[in-house]
């Protein structure tokens, strides 16, 4: 089998209010914000904002669509946990430093021989970091998380599930993965060299409910892989329908990338996302990502409208501080009233 994945591209996580999450993204997980747009599907505007580390590199972008329409409801065949690498030996700054920011947090504990801490979002998300020696990559840098404890980019993420053996068929069979261990109730794949941003892990939760797989505040919403284009997306959808995964989407322009998504058989929303030229920088030079809210051309028109329904946001200043630019933070924003629009569809 031909396959096409590389590792994570992206994660997708419905994160309630837009500015509780700016402010935890930004202060708590020291990530840099390189994108304010919205979502592309639906009758409403809400926000989609993009966190990544320093170079803003696919394997690190958290995306976060600021949804509070409907709460989700949290269980199995969701994302879990989003898993993030930090150098060793720093997980107790950490740990302080979520207690300095009142953040619901674990102890130090231990998977696969990585020491690692638990965290929570405001809207009930939840969070890792984990200790990896090996992960080079750059991580942005505030005030209070300097580049010797910043979080380079994803390790991975874990995936909650009520049975195992039909999603490991699933990474295995139709993404590529290979089983490279197992710790009590958690299975890990990984992918090419394994390791950062090439990690998912599964955790068996026979007991567990089934969680929600809608648009809701507090839950994940999809898990994204990396392909290199068009044509591997597309080879990737023939594979798909080769093994029988039959509902598989089409090819999707999300502007930055393209995609396809399929349901895998434990419930977790898998995309295949492949970079479109220029990335996240397409529209936008690198040193002001994140500095405005930028619209996919088919949108444009109706700017107004749009910016109408969004609520009122401030960017911290440190994420522009960083990048040289802390004036942008003023910046702010706009609101407006719940009123119905028309479906928003692509032109």
């Amino acid at each position: 089998m031909d396959y096409q994945v590389t590792g994570l591209h992206h994660i997708t996580l419905c994160a309630g209010g837009a500015q509780d999450d700016l402010n935890f993204s930004i202060h708590v997980l020291g990530q840099r914000l390189i994108k304010q747009t919205v979502l592309f599907d639906g009758r409403y505007a809400h926000y989609h904002l993009y966190y990544s580390n320093a170079n803003a590199e696919p394997g690190s972008v958290m995306t976060t669509f600021s949804f509070n329409r409907v709460k989700g409801r949290p269980g199995s065949g969701q994302i879990a946990a989003t898993s993030y690498t930090v150098p060793k030996g720093t997980v107790t700054f950490w740990a302080d430093h979520a207690k300095k920011h009142d953040v619901e947090s674990t102890g130090v504990q231990e998977r696969f021989g990585a020491k690692f801490l638990w965290m929570k979002h405001p809207s009930g998300l939840e969070f890792e970091v984990m200790e990896d020696a090996g992960d080079k990559r750059v991580g942005f840098t505030t005030p209070e998380i300097g580049s010797d404890v910043s979080m380079r980019g994803f390790h991975g993420a874990v995936l909650s599930v009520r049975e195992i053996p039909e999603t490991e068929r699933f990474f295995v069979d139709a993404l590529g993965f290979r089983k490279t261990g197992a710790d009590g109730a958690y299975h890990r794949f990984e992918v090419g060299k394994g390791g950062a941003a090439k990690t998912v892990t599964l955790i068996h939760e026979p007991e567990k409910p089934a969680g929600s797989w809608t648009f809701g505040g507090g839950t994940a919403h999809h898990l994204a892989l990396n392909v290199a284009d068009d044509e591997a997306l597309a080879a990737q959808k023939g594979i798909y329908e080769e093994l029988g995964y039959t509902d598989c989407s089409e090819i999707k322009d999300r502007n930055y990338f393209h995609s396809i998504y399929c349901r895998c058989p434990g419930g977790i929303l898998v995309e295949c996302a492949a970079t479109t030229p220029g990335g996240f920088a397409r529209d936008e030079p690198f040193d002001r990502l994140g500095h405005s809210l930028l619209l996919p051309p088919w949108f444009e028109h109706r700017r107004a409208e749009i910016e109408a329904m969004l609520e009122p946001i401030a960017i911290p200043e440190i994420n522009f501080a960083a990048t040289g630019a802390a004036a942008a933070a003023s910046a702010a924003s706009r609101r407006t009233s719940a009123e119905f629009v028309p479906p928003m569809e692509k032109k």
